[in-house]
C-alpha cells in the first residue's frame, strides 16, 4: 500500500524516533569494531540511510534489526580498514573517545572499551572481533549473534573462547579506575621531576611505549621498549613538556588521561595502560585527526590547549 505524503512523513518521524533511542549502542558496536570514532558514525549514518530505505512494517524487532546492519557494515568496514593501516606511518593506535562529553558510550556496560583493549581487539579478524563486542560488551546472546554473523550457535561460542583465551593471555587484567588516576598521578609527578628511578618503579617489567603521529615530526616511529629505556624516555621530556602548566586531566575511554601540551598550539594525548604489576603501555596520540575530540573537554576543565 501506498502511504500519502503525510503518513510518509509519520511514518519516518517513528523511524527517526526507534533510531535515535538506539544510536549510542550502534555507535558502540562500530566504534568498538573499529577503533575510529570517525569511522564508526560512518557506518552509523550508512545505518540510518538503510533503515529509511527499509520496509519497516515487516520488521518485528528493529533494535536487532539495526544492530545487525551495524555489525555487518562495521565487518565490512573493519577488512577495508586493515588494508589501509599497512601503510601508516608508525605504530597506529585506536581514536581516544572522550567519556566525560560521551557517557552513552560505556552506559551500557564498559567493557571492550579501554585504549589498550581496543588495540588488540584489531589483531583478531573481524568476526572474532565482532562476536566479541557483542557478547562481551553488550551481552547479546549466542543465538542472536550467530544470527547477525550468519554463523551457527556452536561456531559463534567456539568464537567468542578463541577471542576471550587470547584477549587473557595477551593482556593482564586491569586494575579499576580510582587506582588507574592515582597511579598516573605518581607518574605525572615523578616525570615532571625527571626521576628515571621514581619512574622506573611504576613501571610492569614489559613496559612499552608507543607514539601515534602517522610520520609527523616529532613522533617516535618506533615503540621504546624496557623499564630504563622508558623511564629515560619520559625524563627526557620534563624540560619541553611535563613541566608546563597547560598539562589538563581528561578522561580517555573510561579512564584517566592527559592532554600534553606540544608547541605553541599542539597538544598530544597520553593514556596508559596500567594492570597489578605498574604501567604497561604508554599510548600516545599525536596525530591531530585523532585529537578533535578532545577540544570541548580542554574548553570544559580552562584554559585553552
Amino acid at each position: 500500500m501506498q502511504l500519502d505524503g503525510q503518513d510518509q512523513a509519520s511514518s519516518l518521524d517513528r523511524a527517526a524516533a526507534i533510531f535515535i533511542e538506539v544510536r549510542p549502542r550502534l555507535f558502540g558496536i562500530a566504534y568498538r569494531m573499529l577503533g575510529i570514532a570517525a569511522e564508526a558514525e560512518d557506518v552509523v549514518q550508512e545505518t540510518w540511510l538503510r533503515w529509511q530505505h527499509t520496509e519497516r512494517s515487516i520488521i518485528d524487532n528493529p533494535a536487532a534489526f539495526l544492530a545487525t546492519i551495524t555489525t555487518r557494515l562495521s565487518i565490512n568496514a573493519a577488512q577495508s580498514a586493515r588494508v589501509r593501516r599497512e601503510t601508516y606511518l608508525g605504530p597506529w593506535l585506536p581514536e581516544p573517545v572522550d567519556t566525560s562529553a560521551d557517557p552513552a558510550l560505556g552506559a551500557e556496560r564498559g567493557e571492550a572499551l579501554e585504549m589498550a583493549l581496543l588495540l588488540l581487539l584489531e589483531k583478531l579478524t573481524p568476526a572474532q572481533r565482532a562476536v566479541y563486542v557483542l557478547r562481551e560488551a553488550f551481552d547479546y546472546p549466542y543465538e542472536q549473534i550467530a544470527e547477525i554473523l550468519r554463523l551457527s550457535p556452536a561456531n559463534v561460542r567456539q568464537l567468542v573462547s578463541r577471542s576471550r583465551k587470547y584477549l587473557s593471555t595477551a593482556r593482564r587484567e586491569s586494575i579499576d579506575a580510582g587506582r588507574h588516576r592515582r597511579l598516573m598521578e605518581t607518574f605525572l609527578d615523578a616525570a615532571k621531576e625527571g626521576n628515571v628511578s621514581a619512574l622506573e618503579d611504576l613501571f610492569a617489567a614489559d613496559v612499552v611505549s608507543t607514539s601515534d603521529g602517522n610520520g609527523i615530526r616529532g613522533a617516535a616511529r618506533f615503540p621504546v621498549v624496557g623499564v630504563n629505556r622508558v623511564a629515560r624516555f619520559m625524563a627526557a621530556l620534563a624540560p619541553r613538556f611535563w613541566s608546563a602548566e597547560r598539562i589538563r586531566w581528561v578522561e580517555v575511554n573510561g579512564r584517566a588521561g592527559l592532554l600534553v601540551p606540544r608547541g605553541p598550539a599542539g597538544f598530544m594525548l597520553l593514556s596508559v595502560d596500567a594492570a597489578s604489576d605498574g604501567i604497561r603501555h604508554l599510548m600516545w596520540i599525536v596525530t591531530a585527526d585523532k585529537l578533535g575530540g578532545f577540544v570541548p573537554s580542554v574548553e570544559r576543565i580552562g584554559g585553552t590547549v
